[in-house]
């Protein structure tokens, strides 16, 4: 039997904080360990609990979400789904360079809820097309990048890890590209994190990015 997914949820408004841990509770295979009520507290408890997964809100007290997202996967304790609305762009861009495993919207349904965290628990992340445009809409629309994307970061990568980096880009799961690309779907894991390790990206939500930044 499969262990159930382990999920810590940190949100700061409980009666929001409550909802998330119904709807997760309600599935079988998903197992929410602990609650944080500020970004501090999630912090503490992704390294006490070791949770597989956490459930975070960018706009908490005492440490925001962008702060302990960056702690938590620089030391490697939990992967990191960030809550967001969208509409405070620091926010968004500070949890994409601190590693988030992918964001979901605030207004999500709940059945989405469950298989987002199913999807990051995968190791895939969250790349929905939806998602992944509006992010690269507004990387677009900032006049100056702090970084630009360097075409040469690609040299290293074989021809087979370019098609899978550009399906990723596009925002296709690992199913869907193995269906494009007529291969095993194991094999599109290895191929997504070898390139990974090669761009030195944290999560597959930059490497969607990086695709969109450089056409590929």
């Amino acid at each position: 039997m499969t262990p159930a997914i382990r999920v810590l949820v940190a949100e700061d408004q409980s009666a929001v904080r409550a909802g998330l841990v119904l709807i997760l509770r309600s599935a079988p295979d998903i197992d929410v360990v602990g609650e944080a009520a500020d970004g501090e507290r999630a912090v503490e408890l992704a390294r006490e609990l070791r949770p597989d997964l956490v459930l975070m809100d960018v706009q908490m007290p005492r440490l925001d979400g962008v702060s302990a997202t960056r702690q938590i996967v620089a030391q490697q304790m939990a992967d990191v789904l960030v809550l967001t609305t969208f509409d405070l762009d620091e926010y968004v861009f500070g949890a994409l360079r601190a590693g988030a495993a992918g964001f979901l919207l605030k207004n999500t349904e709940a059945r989405d809820l469950l298989e987002a965290v199913r999807t990051v628990a995968r190791g895939e992340g969250i790349v929905a097309p939806a998602v992944t445009r509006r992010l690269i809409a507004e990387f677009a629309a900032k006049p100056v990048r702090e970084t630009a994307a360097d075409p040469a970061v690609l040299d290293g990568l074989t021809r087979r890890e370019r098609e899978v980096l550009s399906c990723i880009g596009e925002g296709l799961s690992n199913a869907e590209i193995a269906g494009r690309l007529e291969m095993a779907e194991g094999t599109v894991k290895t191929h997504v994190s070898r390139l990974l390790a090669k761009l030195e990206l944290r999560s597959r939500v930059q490497a969607a990015v990086l695709a969109q930044e450089l056409g590929i």
